[in-house]
């Protein structure tokens, strides 16, 4: 009844509960301890020598107090009949429960409840002392008391075998369950949280007996607090103590520890007395005194492990079930655990986005008209982060459609303080080094491939592995992986910050930033010769009348990256003689796509030069007469027509070299060793070159790519020289002359990838050998001869991906196929003569894609794909498949590629 009700959650009560009780009885002992559990649990509760104003009439406060309680907490003793007050009270408390549907609890305290009920023994004496009283008002009493007494309740001297102190325990947590909001209403403001909460359930798992650590990890702003706040809210119900510390990095600075552990402590056990006297004595009494309590407890914005290690170091501090959560911007404060659950907070989609900007904007669901438009910009420019959101909606707020664009025009160029108040805290967290690398991804590396950006900042001098790395636990890039490299991205709210820390100190005078990436200032810059050793990296794109000049007082300047994309009349873009004059030495990492000039420039010193990209350049020589570069060791020239010869002598300490399709590339000068320490080699189409005779002396060599080359008597060579101890990936793609793998590929235990696809004439692959390839994990034999694979391809126990496509020849896959345990895509697109995919597959757990688009001899799949769990996609087009197994469609966000007919594509929508 009262407990499933909206209407009594939905009224505001003065108190939770109402005490009703005989003074005489039970006011200094079992009221007295019950009250204060009440009040320890944060319940609201009257009790009349507490509450009682003086000098108003003590029944009409009494009767309006019972009508503004939620719920009512009846405690029967020997002399509770006995006052007519306690009665008048009773009379009062269930017309309420009965009409209000407000919650009464009967507790028998010395009585037996059917003498209540049936107003026997004590409770029968009690009332008959009430002479002077009318024969309708007792007997309103007496309905009264039978009544509460058939309500459920507590028998104390029947319950928990008549420990008063574990009644009490028991009344506090039923009367908590009825306070607590059955319908679990989120507040309509948190657009998107109920989702977010959904997601996060599987990490909580409230019934589960064991003791998790969640981290709830994200960028400023995303609504990291919030969506902690709403789940505490939420679950605490269940927890036998809570706490929620707010703010943990800042009040750790301003007040200390140990007055963090005070609030925990006080919170959980209820007891304000607690007192910490330092950090240790905080470890020593959480550690002893909360062992026993199954608790929730939110740590709010914990930056540093130390904080954690304070305030929940360890799970077995808490009682089996307990909760703990964090929220964080940096992922790292969370290793002090072994076990933790990590849950990434999203960004809001378009439609919650405008749903949230329009409540802060408009005070409703949906734009105005009017406002569609512009609200959709705003959005767009808020990108999903729900503080700058919000930001936006109360700065927007009643101005009219004309300011809108004058207002987001000035944010994109002075952003908001308020905003950049909160995403410059990870920023100011960061090691000098790291922020440096941070303002390189923000300025100008953002959406670059991952591993060209390592390369510019190892250029630099950075640790940029470890550094991206960071950025990245701290929530301010995220590494996009792909299968086989990845890139970076940055959030648009956290470039807009990047950018203006490097512009706010000098807005008005660019020579003076340290980075420059926006090609109207670079030009300006160049123009006017302003530029100053204040400057790190450029970014620019060569156009007609550029000038190059400014260059010349950059005399720090690390990172120059220089692009003709937009442009096919480049050689006339910058003279020769500019381009000389106006290299520093000070470069250590020089980008310049299809550089016009057929050597670099005899002034460039190059003496601190660590990478030097140049991809469809003109280049025919590095230098005019040779210079040795010590520190050089990327070295890009691929898609150089104009590329005959290359003296590797004058790179000794070269670690990258990028000669993919340099077509008249005809000699490679290797001497005196000096390729020791070579670890990527792409000669990929390198078609004139004559000799690869120096592969013998690539001791460290780990990347080959020698696809299209004329490889005739070479194959096992290549194989079998010293780079085999090394060697991690290998490409052998479209060489005619390749009709067979030879059995020593065996050797290559470290192989990672294989690549041969194209080989047009390669029939087969070695039967024994090939299982020793122990740590291969990609496979590419798409567009060859294969007929039959060998059977000991299943001894590949970490190879992910197997490429067959355009297998025009292969009639089978092998019958063990299901044993390739850690296989997640399977190609096997345009295999026109296969005929049957064997029921192993139904083995392989960790396929997550399942290519058949186009071979069309293919009928059925095995009736057992359903156990394909990780399945995320599969493609049946143009295929002989008419039917799926009925079991594939109880794969979870299975995506299924095919030309439906009708009523397939209803039943496929059903599921």
């Amino acid at each position: 009844m009262a407990s499933s009700s909206s209407q009594a959650h939905n009224k505001n009560y003065v108190y939770d509960v109402f005490l009703s009780f005989s003074g005489e009885d039970t006011r200094k002992t079992f009221v007295d301890h019950l009250y204060d559990a009440l009040d320890r649990h944060g319940i609201c509760t009257f009790k009349d020598d507490e509450k009682l104003q003086k000098g108003k009439e003590i029944n009409d406060e009494l009767l309006q107090s019972i009508q503004d309680s939620r719920c009512y907490i009846i405690v029967f003793s020997k002399r509770y009949a006995s006052s007519s007050w306690c009665l008048n009270e009773l009379l009062k408390i269930m017309e309420c429960h009965k009409t209000n549907e407000q919650t009464a609890f009967p507790v028998f305290y010395d009585v037996d409840p059917s003498d209540v009920r049936k107003q026997t023994g004590s409770v029968g004496e009690a009332l008959t002392g009430h002479k002077n009283k009318s024969e309708s008002e007792v007997g309103k009493w007496r309905e009264a008391l039978k009544a509460a007494a058939n309500l459920s309740g507590w028998d104390v001297r029947k319950t928990a075998n008549g420990h008063e102190a574990q009644v009490i325990k028991l009344i506090v947590e039923k009367v908590s369950l009825e306070l607590w909001p059955t319908d679990s209403h989120i507040d309509e403001n948190l657009v998107g949280m109920e989702q977010r909460m959904q997601d996060l359930n599987r990490s909580l798992e409230i019934g589960s007996s064991d003791i998790r650590m969640i981290g709830i990890k994200g960028m400023g702003g995303i609504g990291k607090t919030t969506l902690a706040r709403a789940i505490f809210d939420k679950i605490s119900i269940n927890f036998e103590g809570k706490s929620f510390v707010e703010n943990v990095r800042e009040k750790t600075s301003k007040f200390g520890l140990e007055k963090l552990q005070e609030q925990v402590l006080r919170d959980v056990l209820k007891d304000k007395c607690i007192c910490v006297q330092g950090v240790h004595d905080g470890r020593k009494l959480m550690r002893k005194r909360l062992r026993g309590t199954k608790v929730l407890v939110v740590l709010d914005d914990v930056d540093r492990e130390g904080q954690l290690e304070e305030l929940a170091g360890d799970p077995n501090w808490f009682k089996p079930g307990s909760r703990i959560i964090i929220t964080t911007r940096d992922e790292q404060v969370l290793n002090i655990y072994k076990e933790k659950w990590i849950h990434d907070v999203s960004l809001l989609s378009t439609e919650e986005a405008i749903r949230l900007f329009s409540r802060h904007a408009f005070k409703k669901n949906i734009p105005t008209q009017e406002y569609q438009n512009q609200s959709r910009e705003v959005v767009h420019y808020a990108a999903g982060l729900p503080l700058s959101i919000r930001v936006l909606g109360s700065l927007l707020r009643d101005k009219k459609t004309s300011e809108w664009n004058d207002a987001l025009s000035r944010l994109k160029k002075i952003p908001s303080k308020e905003t950049l108040k909160v995403l410059e805290l990870s920023y100011e967290s960061l090691e000098d080094d790291y922020k440096e690398i941070f303002l390189d991804v923000a300025c100008f590396l953002r959406h670059w491939e991952k591993d060209n950006a390592i390369r510019m900042l190892e250029s630099c001098g950075f640790h940029a592995t470890n550094g991206l790395r960071v950025l990245e636990q701290k929530s301010l890039i995220k590494i996009v992986e792909t299968f086989e490299d990845g890139f970076i991205s940055m959030h648009d709210r956290v470039i807009e910050m990047g950018e203006n820390m490097v512009r706010r100190e000098h807005p008005d005078e660019p020579g003076r930033h340290s980075r420059l990436w926006v090609q109207e200032e670079i030009e300006c810059v160049l123009a006017d010769n302003s530029g100053s050793e204040a400057t790190r990296c450029i970014d620019l794109e060569i156009t007609p009348g550029i000038s190059l000049e400014g260059m010349g007082n950059m005399k720090k300047l690390r990172c120059l990256a220089v692009n003709y994309m937009k442009y096919d009349f480049f050689s006339d873009c910058v003279k020769i003689d500019e381009v000389l004059q106006y290299f520093p030495n000070s470069l250590r990492y020089l980008y310049w796509n299809e550089y016009p000039h057929w050597c670099l420039p005899k002034t460039f010193k190059a003496n601190n030069l660590v990478a030097l990209e140049m991809d469809s350049s003109k280049i025919k020589q590095l230098w005019e007469g040779g210079k040795i570069m010590k520190k050089l060791k990327f070295l890009d020239l691929s898609n150089s027509k104009e590329l005959r010869s290359l003296d590797l002598g004058l790179t000794p300490n070269l670690e990258r070299l990028h000669l993919e399709w340099c077509m008249k590339l005809v000699a490679l000068d290797v001497h005196g060793g000096c390729l020791k320490s070579l670890v990527y080699l792409n000669l990929c189409n390198c078609k004139s070159l004559k000799s690869i005779s120096f592969i013998e002396q690539l001791e460290s060599l780990g990347f080959l790519d020698m696809g299209g080359l004329n490889l005739k008597g070479f194959l096992d060579y290549i194989i079998t020289g010293h780079s085999s101890n090394s060697l991690l990936e290998l490409n052998l793609s479209y060489n005619e002359d390749i009709e067979e793998v030879p059995s020593s590929i065996g050797n290559l235990h470290k192989l990672v990838s294989l690549r041969l696809y194209g080989c047009s004439n390669l029939k087969s692959l070695p039967e024994d050998n090939l299982g020793q390839l122990e740590c291969l994990e990609y496979l590419s034999l798409s567009s060859t001869k294969i007929k039959h694979l060998p059977g000991s391809i299943c001894k590949l126990k970490r190879l992910k991906a197997l490429f067959l496509g355009v297998c025009d020849y292969l009639e089978k896959l092998p019958e063990h196929i299901g044993q390739l345990e850690s296989l997640e895509k399977l190609d096997l697109t345009f295999c026109h003569n296969l005929r049957e995919i064997p029921n192993s597959i139904c083995q392989l757990k960790c396929l997550k894609q399942l290519d058949l688009y186009g071979s069309k001899r293919v009928e059925k799949l095995p009736e057992e794909l359903g156990n394909l769990k990780c399945l995320q996609l599969l493609d049946v087009r143009e295929t002989g498949i008419t039917q799926l197994p009925q079991s594939i469609y109880s794969v979870k966000g299975l995506k299924i590629e095919r030309l439906f007919t009708l009523e397939e594509e209803e039943v496929a929508e059903g599921n």
